[in-house]
């Protein structure tokens, strides 16, 4: 695991070559107040990687400032080895599909017609819509398990079609790289879970490169393989969940004391908020649920091994 005191570039944990790259960022929205005061990260091609962060911790802003929504003030940015300051819009566009926390939602829209959106970067006078937009169209919709709603206008949908409908739109894009602002916002629990396991599944199935903030620590520790820690602007912790998920992490970032157990539905990481009055007396405790907690992730891989042997 990198942290705010040792070098933080080239995503240390990651062995794979390098697709986007933030190199001493610096930005906000308002002359004089940055929000992101030389961050530095490196996604490795591949990867799905999970931002978490306190308010205000820099966490949209740095995905802004990698789809090039947002310019910095210092720093560069490069995607695919390129810098974006060489690229215009619709280049990004065609490399790095981006959805925002709060998209707008069109009125008298279909689904087909919202994911027909995503070819827009890729058409030009000289290249109309064609057959392979219409494929990528379709399979997108498929992937996202939104064919049979494709002619439902979207103010219909429910929350969770609604937000695979925004997901099929970047599929359609096509991009190698996709960013996804709190993806689960307004979104109760059983339809948080169906948005992130399409994610896991993408990530899988087409190889796609993808980094999404998320609020919730546990459901990012259980759906990421690389967790970024954002706290002041800067890169705080990086590595695998179980690295990053610990009581140290989340005191310095989130000033949050809680025990950090192992989740019996995935044996990653998960955490349970302390009362203040129950501080003390986990505390005196910690040296036990270590023990078991290690114990726990040992059973979760000899489970794993046995399963792949057999």
């Amino acid at each position: 695991m990198t942290t705010s005191t040792e070098s933080t570039t080239a995503g240390a944990t990651s062995a794979s070559a390098p697709i986007l790259v933030a190199d001493n960022l610096v930005a906000g929205y308002l002359p004089g107040v940055n929000i992101l005061n030389g961050c530095t990260l490196t996604v490795g091609d591949g990867e799905l990687v999970g931002i978490i962060g306190p308010n205000g911790a820099g966490k949209s802003t740095l995905l802004k400032a990698f789809g090039r929504l947002l310019a910095p003030s210092a720093g560069h940015i490069k995607l695919g080895g390129t810098s974006v300051r060489h690229l215009s819009a619709r280049a990004v566009a065609r490399r790095l599909a981006i959805l925002p926390q709060k998209p707008l939602t069109p009125a008298a829209t279909s689904v087909r017609d919202l994911v027909m959106r995503g070819r827009h970067p890729h058409q030009t006078l000289l290249r109309p819509w064609s057959g392979h937009d219409a494929r990528l169209v379709d399979d997108a919709l498929a992937a996202t398990g939104m064919t049979e709603l494709a002619d439902r206008d979207v103010t219909s949908l429910s929350g969770g079609q609604l937000q695979r409908a925004w997901i099929a739109l970047v599929l359609a894009q096509d991009t190698p790289v996709i960013l996804l602002d709190e993806p689960t916002t307004f979104l109760d629990l059983s339809h948080q879970l169906e948005v992130l396991r399409l994610v896991r599944r993408i990530n899988a199935d087409q190889g796609s490169t993808i980094v999404m903030v998320l609020h919730d620590l546990s459901l990012a520790a259980r759906y990421s393989d690389r967790l970024v820690v954002l706290h002041e602007g800067r890169v705080l912790a990086d590595g695998e969940p179980w690295q990053v998920i610990t009581p140290e992490v989340l005191a310095a970032a989130f000033g949050l004391e809680a025990l950090v157990i192992t989740d019996p539905a995935s044996g990653r990481p998960m955490v349970v908020p302390l009362e203040p009055t129950t501080a003390g007396a986990a505390e005196s405790d910690s040296t036990e649920l270590a023990s078991e907690q290690s114990d726990a992730r040992s059973d979760v891989h000899e489970g794993r091994r046995a399963s792949q042997a057999g």
